[in-house]
C-alpha cells in the first residue's frame, strides 16, 4: 500500500511540473505585430516584430519568447560589424526539442538592415531557434543562396536599446560560431569554463 501512495504522489508531482516542451506551443499564431524586451547582461533592448515581414518566422518568434526560451542563453556569436548571435538553450532536452522544429521556408520582404534580426539558418527548413541581430547593413544576406535556401528573411527589429546591443563581447569573433556543437552539447557550462566573457540574454517577454 505505501508502495502505491509512493508511486501515485510521484505521478502527481510529474503531472504538476512545468513540460519543459510541447509541441502544441508550435500552433501558436502572433499578432500581427508585437513587442518584447531583452534583459541582458550589458542591458535591455526592445524589439518589434511584423507577421508581414516573414509569417512563419514571427509565429516562430512568438512561441519562443511566450514560453521563456531565451531564460539563461548565451549571446555566444558576435563578430565585430557583422552579427550577434544566440538561441542555444542550456538545457540541452529544450535546445533539441526546438531545433528539431525547423519552420517553412519564406522570402526575404524586409532588408537585413542594421538592428534588423533574422533566423540563422543552414539549409531547407532550419530556421528554428536561432536567431541573430545584424550589426550594420548586411544587404548581401538578403540575396544569398545556398543549400536550397536563399537570404534570411526579417522578423523583427531593434528599436530601443542599440547601445546595448553594441556592448555584447566581439573578443571570441566567430570562435563560437564553429564551436556550436560543444555548445549544443555541453551548454552554459562550458561556455562559462572556457569562455567567460560572453554575454548573455537574461530573460525575454512581451511588453505593449
Amino acid at each position: 500500500m505505501k508502495k502505491l501512495l509512493f508511486l501515485v504522489s510521484i505521478i502527481l508531482i510529474a503531472s504538476c511540473a512545468p513540460k519543459k516542451f510541447n509541441e502544441k506551443w508550435l500552433k501558436a499564431e502572433a499578432p500581427n505585430t508585437f513587442r518584447a524586451r531583452f534583459e541582458t547582461t550589458k542591458g535591455n533592448f526592445d524589439i518589434v516584430a511584423r507577421r508581414a515581414w516573414s509569417p512563419k518566422g514571427v509565429d516562430r518568434l512568438y512561441q519562443l519568447i511566450k514560453n521563456k526560451y531565451y531564460d539563461d542563453v548565451a549571446i555566444f556569436r558576435v563578430v565585430p560589424n557583422f552579427v550577434a548571435q544566440f538561441g542555444i538553450h542550456n538545457d540541452t532536452l529544450i535546445n533539441k526539442s526546438w531545433r528539431s522544429n525547423g519552420i517553412d521556408d519564406e522570402p526575404v520582404l524586409a532588408k537585413n538592415e542594421v538592428m534588423s534580426i533574422s533566423f540563422a539558418r543552414g539549409g531547407v527548413k532550419t530556421r528554428s531557434n536561432q536567431i541573430f541581430i545584424n550589426l550594420k547593413d548586411n544587404h548581401r544576406l538578403d540575396e544569398l543562396a545556398y543549400s536550397g535556401v536563399k537570404g534570411f528573411p526579417v522578423i523583427a527589429k531593434v528599436i530601443a536599446g542599440k547601445e546595448n546591443v553594441l556592448k555584447f563581447y566581439d573578443g571570441y569573433g566567430d570562435k563560437l560560431g564553429r564551436k556550436q556543437d560543444s555548445i549544443n552539447k555541453f551548454g552554459n557550462k562550458f561556455l562559462r569554463e572556457k569562455f567567460p566573457k560572453v554575454d548573455y540574454i537574461i530573460k525575454a517577454y512581451f511588453i505593449k
